[in-house]
C-alpha cells in the first residue's frame, strides 16, 4: 500500500506533466518544434500544432494523406520528428518530417528504393527526401510514395 507521501509525490507529477504539455513549445532552429518523445497520435497532433505558419497546414495535410494511404499507421515522436510505421512495430518506420526554416523536409526511409526518386539526396545511401515549400506539394505523388514506403522493410529506431 502506498504511503500519503509517494501519492502526494505522484499527484506532483501528474500535475507538472499536465502543465509541461500545456505550455507551448519550444521552436528550435528552423523552427521546429521541440516536442518531448512519444508514442501515438497525440504528441504527433501537438507536434503539428506547434510547426510554425504555414508549415503547420502542411503538416497536417500530410498526416491526413499518410493516415488516408496506410490503413492502421503507427505514428510517434522522436527526436522532435514525426515518424510513421506500419501496424507490425517489427516492419519499423517508413517515413518522417521535420521543419526547417523555408520547407518541411520528409524523409523516406527506404526512397531510393521509390519509383521515381524523390528528388532529395542523402549522404544514406537508402535514404531519400522531400522538401515541401509553402503551396507546393504534389499531393498525387506523395501519396505513391507513401504507398510505396509502406510496403518497404522499414527503419528500426
Amino acid at each position: 500500500m502506498a504511503d500519503k507521501a509517494s501519492i502526494k509525490s505522484r499527484k506532483l507529477d501528474g500535475k507538472a506533466d499536465a502543465e509541461r504539455a500545456a505550455a507551448a513549445p519550444t521552436l528550435l532552429s528552423g523552427g521546429n518544434p521541440q516536442i518531448a518523445k512519444g508514442h501515438g497520435d497525440a504528441p504527433v497532433q501537438a507536434y503539428i500544432a506547434a510547426m510554425p505558419g504555414w508549415k503547420s497546414d502542411v503538416g497536417r495535410r500530410l498526416d491526413a494523406l499518410i493516415v488516408r494511404t496506410v490503413p492502421g499507421v503507427r505514428k510517434a515522436v522522436k527526436w522532435n520528428s514525426p515518424l510513421y510505421g506500419v501496424e507490425d512495430e517489427g516492419q519499423g518506420w517508413f517515413l518522417a518530417f521535420h521543419c526547417f526554416t523555408k520547407y518541411v523536409k520528409v524523409t523516406f526511409f527506404r526512397g531510393a528504393s521509390l519509383r521515381p526518386l524523390p528528388a532529395g539526396q542523402s549522404k544514406h545511401k537508402d535514404v531519400r527526401y522531400l522538401d515541401v515549400y509553402e503551396d507546393q506539394l504534389d499531393e498525387a505523388q506523395f501519396v505513391d510514395w507513401v504507398k510505396q514506403a509502406s510496403q518497404l522493410p522499414g527503419e528500426r529506431m
